[in-house]
């Protein structure tokens, strides 16, 4: 399986680039070219609001301001799980391919594995932010770049739980 991985790195390192051109791409856009609202008005209608009961009771603070659906309305209260959710996802997968595409390089070093592409994945968030912020419409975040290198961290450590699971069953058949 191990070099199975290391003769992928390529396709790891392309879906790495595909991942930070997608994200480059995204934070060059305004909040308005990106908004999801209009769709979901669309989709679910103005009369249509599932678990408005249950997301009515949700409250919290996101990077200094209430998130609830008082505050925001309910179908930008929608979008900002989505935004948020996606956030994660992406940075987990950027982690993941990253982790990856480096281990070819740095199957030894286990530490090494988990810290290059964390450490990577955070600076490349906060970047992203950076470049967000020169973008009209849009206010880079300090929580968004924690959020994005906890989704990094939690694609990295399950990748890193995997492969270590692998080895295991591995070497208990050998």
């Amino acid at each position: 399986m191990h070099n199975n991985l290391k003769s992928k790195a390529k396709w790891f390192w392309g879906a790495v680039i595909a991942i930070e051109l997608i994200l480059f791409y995204s934070s060059s856009m305004t909040y308005k070219q990106q908004t999801s609202v209009p769709f979901l008005e669309r989709t679910l209608g103005r009369s249509n609001k599932p678990f408005y009961d249950s997301l009515s009771k949700i409250s919290f603070n996101y990077g200094g301001k209430t998130q609830s659906i008082d505050n925001d309305g309910y179908y930008h209260f929608l979008e900002f799980f989505i935004r948020k959710g996606a956030h994660f996802s992406i940075y987990f997968l950027l982690g993941l391919f990253l982790c990856l595409a480096i281990y070819k390089y740095l199957s030894k070093n286990k530490f090494l594995m988990f810290l290059i592409p964390w450490l990577s994945t955070t600076g490349l968030a906060a970047f992203d932010e950076f470049h967000q912020g020169l973008t009209g419409g849009r206010t880079p975040s300090v929580s968004d770049v924690i959020l994005d290198s906890v989704g990094a961290l939690t694609g990295i450590l399950i990748l890193m739980l995997i492969l270590w699971l692998v080895d295991l069953h591995v070497k208990k058949a050998n």
